[in-house]
């Protein structure tokens, strides 16, 4: 049995502490705020509530098989577990709206046909059969395997050429893949809506994004009762349910190594806490000055080339129930003079203070490169949103904006972590899991296979296996 720290109380790390302590060990979680989830986060204020985070959960087996490892209950008995359909309502800057259904690639192809003309169906679903090739060769290495010392093989573009001849020049970037293959502008805005849902601008983002846009078509997008943070809530029961503890208002500010090893860390207060092994899920200074965790010494940013990214939410108050057909997500594709912006109306009855009032949450990306004047972009965005929401100025009582700053004071960063993609020169691969530093470990957004709540529960299985395991661990089979 061994004594293991874990750093932050995200969703990846508090995975990996469920697991740990499945398998027998000690595990301690030190949180340097008051609560647990990082940023799957809940805001409340006269009956409304708000997730501040992720509102939707995509591949919702990885938290399946959390639960069905580590206790008796599974998922959906510990949270209300329902597939959102229409998936998402698209709006485009012409005014052309579509419906697209929830993991119908068929229904896919159908409405798109029907919304943006002949051929539009089926160019996206040829496109979609080029994405699930670039899935089948990076789902195993990218998502269920510890990432590997020579990530040669990952620094390749996994997304093929469409045909011989001239289209067999590089498509190195999805916004090419988007002009080359899809060609309705219409199309390519909605090929690039799925890589700013992670916080990838299209322009930059490697063609092997395309497999985001089919991980949601194929696998689904769900909800869970009382909001995403419902289940930030059941992951931490089900770790206290294996004994692990919880130290809230806890900063860690060094780890503490003998002979090149991990062997504890030391709090703010002074206080050191030995341990066998520390899984990381969240920057620590030290760390940060030795370059162990991938962040830049000069200004504390990642230095992926996502890493300039980050996100803008306005939670709106409104008067007046939530109309029939109202779609639970809306994209509202922006052009040159309007910014695009995903419009979350969950329509829960937890989330209002009654069925004349309706919580409703807006987000919008920012360069975080660019000066930008937070106010007027949230004016900006709650405009757009009102393309989505019927008579939504009228039905404001009261908005919050949350900035870039206030999720970097909530969660330790501004920047939105992607998910791994391969291609671009490893460019878009973040930490391994397994550190140089013997005894240390990575999880959570900012390590493999990187964010979103998939891929966070994802790195807490990765780690568990390698401490458990070793590091000849190579994931579930």
């Amino acid at each position: 049995m061994a004594r293991i720290v874990v750093i932050g109380a995200g969703l990846g790390a508090m995975a990996a502490a469920a697991r740990l302590a499945i398998a027998g060990h000690t595990v301690t979680v030190y949180e340097r705020t008051s609560t647990y989830g990082g940023a799957v986060g809940r805001f409340e204020r006269d009956g409304f509530a708000f997730d501040t985070g992720p509102g939707l959960l995509h591949l919702p087996a990885v938290y399946r098989d959390l639960f069905v490892k580590t206790g008796k209950k599974p998922l959906e008995e510990c949270v209300g577990l329902t597939q959102v359909d229409p998936a998402a309502r698209h709006v485009f800057a012409d005014g052309t709206r579509v419906d697209l259904p929830n993991a119908s690639r068929a229904g896919t192809v159908a409405a798109l046909e029907a919304a943006l003309g002949a051929g539009a169906g089926e160019r996206w679903g040829d496109f979609l059969t080029r994405a699930r090739e670039a899935w089948d060769r990076t789902r195993r290495p990218l998502l269920e395997e510890p990432q590997p010392a020579d990530r040669t093989a990952l620094a390749s573009a996994p997304y093929p050429a469409l045909k011989p001849g001239f289209l067999r020049r590089p498509t190195t970037t999805l916004a090419q893949v988007g002009a080359r293959e899809l060609r309705d502008p219409r199309l390519i805005s909605l090929l690039d809506s799925y890589a700013e849902a992670y916080g990838f601008p299209a322009s930059a983002a490697p063609a092997s994004a395309a497999v985001l846009p089919y991980m949601e078509q194929t696998f689904g997008s769900w909800y869970t009762a009382g909001g995403i943070r419902a289940l930030a809530d059941a992951v931490y029961e089900r770790c206290r349910e294996r004994r692990v503890e919880f130290v809230f208002d806890a900063d860690v500010d060094e780890l503490l190594t003998e002979d090149g090893r991990a062997v504890g860390v030391r709090l703010a207060s002074g206080e050191t806490v030995g341990a066998d092994h520390v899984v990381a899920g969240a920057p620590v200074p030290s760390l940060h000055r030795e370059q162990v965790l991938p962040w830049d010494r000069a200004d504390e940013r990642p230095p992926f080339a996502h890493g300039s990214t980050g996100r803008l939410t306005v939670l709106l108050a409104l008067r007046g129930g939530r109309e029939d057909g109202a779609a639970h997500r809306t994209v509202v594709h922006g052009d040159g003079d309007r910014p695009g912006v995903t419009v979350l109306r969950p329509g829960d009855p937890a989330l209002r203070p009654d069925a004349e009032h309706e919580s409703v949450t807006v987000s919008t990306l920012v360069d975080l490169e660019r000066e930008e004047d937070m106010a007027v972009l949230a004016d900006r965005t709650v405009e757009a949103a009102g393309r989505a929401v019927p008579g939504l100025a009228e039905r404001l009582l009261w908005r919050e904006v949350r900035t870039p700053e206030d999720v970097r004071a909530a969660t330790g960063a501004a920047e939105i972590p992607g998910p791994a993609l391969a291609d671009a020169a490893g460019t878009y691969l973040p930490a391994a899991n397994l550190s140089p530093v013997p005894g240390l470990y990575f999880a959570g957004g900012w390590s493999h296979p990187g964010g979103g709540l998939a891929h966070a529960g994802m790195s807490g299985a990765l780690v568990a296996g390698l401490i458990v395991e070793g590091a000849e661990f190579r994931g579930s089979r």
